[in-house]
């Protein structure tokens, strides 16, 4: 029995994921509000109690912030981008295009064509980051402001690329009394265009295009809004279940992987054993 364990650590949350013989068994996503070590810890506690002390695992790590916890505890580390194109193309090998949003980076990944990734610099506009700022200025939680946002009659222009200035166009429009929900909207709005916008540079975002990221299986509002802004029907626009945790499943999967190749290799370079060879009295 092989058991693999992936582990995105991102800016905001811990993501993890346990696959035994090629199937998902387990998986949790959690913020860890800068304690990385310790939330990373608590998960693989977590899972190991679930799979068995006695049984043997390999574990790998993935994420903007996981590089240090893989060299401070020598676990194998991920590439974040490579991990997501290995769970892309074994969950969702007709995919054209990934667009992916963290807690405080956000990316886009052409995968036909030429192969191709974006991904925004060091200002977190347009991320979930910016999602959590925007929501305390309307003092609601987040999944309020997504309830919000799924009531909205219209949009208004609200500046993305910087907190700030997102605020600054926000508080005249809740000051002249606009509907929170409106407001709601064009916050999502706001991301979908920063995302589009900032990330594509030029190339056309067509064909199937899939959707990850933490803050997209939980916001029905941001879905609707990069549906609506790409012109996406439901066999272009994918939402996989899983896809707060695809690097995390990426991870696991290229354990695995490396895991089988060795094996093979270590097949292919053991000795024949030689047959006795027939007596010649």
């Amino acid at each position: 029995m092989n058991v693999n364990v992936g582990i995105d650590i991102g800016s905001t949350t811990v993501k993890i994921v346990v696959v035994r013989d090629g199937e998902i068994i387990h998986k949790h996503y959690e913020r860890h509000f800068s304690k990385v070590r310790e939330k990373a810890v608590e998960l693989v506690r977590a899972a190991r109690g679930l799979i068995g002390e006695d049984t043997p695992l390999r574990c790998s790590i993935t994420g903007s912030a996981g590089l240090g916890v893989a060299k401070a505890a020598d676990i194998d580390f991920v590439q974040e981008v490579f991990a997501t194109r290995k769970a892309v193309g074994v969950h969702v090998p007709q995919a054209d295009v990934v667009i992916e949003l963290g807690g405080e980076d956000a990316k886009i990944v052409f995968l036909t064509g030429q192969l191709e990734e974006r991904m925004n610099g060091s200002c977190a506009g347009g991320t979930g980051a910016f999602i959590d700022q925007m929501a305390v200025l309307l003092d609601v939680t987040p999944s309020e402001l997504d309830e919000l946002a799924q009531g909205a009659e219209r949009i208004y222009t609200i500046a993305s690329r910087c907190g700030v200035f997102a605020k600054s166009d926000i508080q005249p429009l809740l000051n002249e009394g606009a509907r929170k929900e409106d407001v709601a909207a064009s916050i999502f709005q706001a991301v979908v265009d920063q995302t589009v916008a900032g990330l594509t540079q030029g190339r056309e975002l067509k064909g199937k295009i899939v959707f990850l990221g933490g803050p997209l299986p939980f916001l029905m509002g941001l879905r609707q809004r990069f549906v609506e802004t790409l012109a996406l029907d439901g066999e272009h626009a994918i939402f996989p279940e899983d896809g707060d945790c695809f690097a995390a499943m990426g991870a696991a999967m290229a354990m695995g992987q490396q895991m089988a190749q060795q094996m093979a290799g270590a097949a292919q370079s053991k000795p024949a054993v030689q047959q006795p060879q027939p007596s010649q009295e």
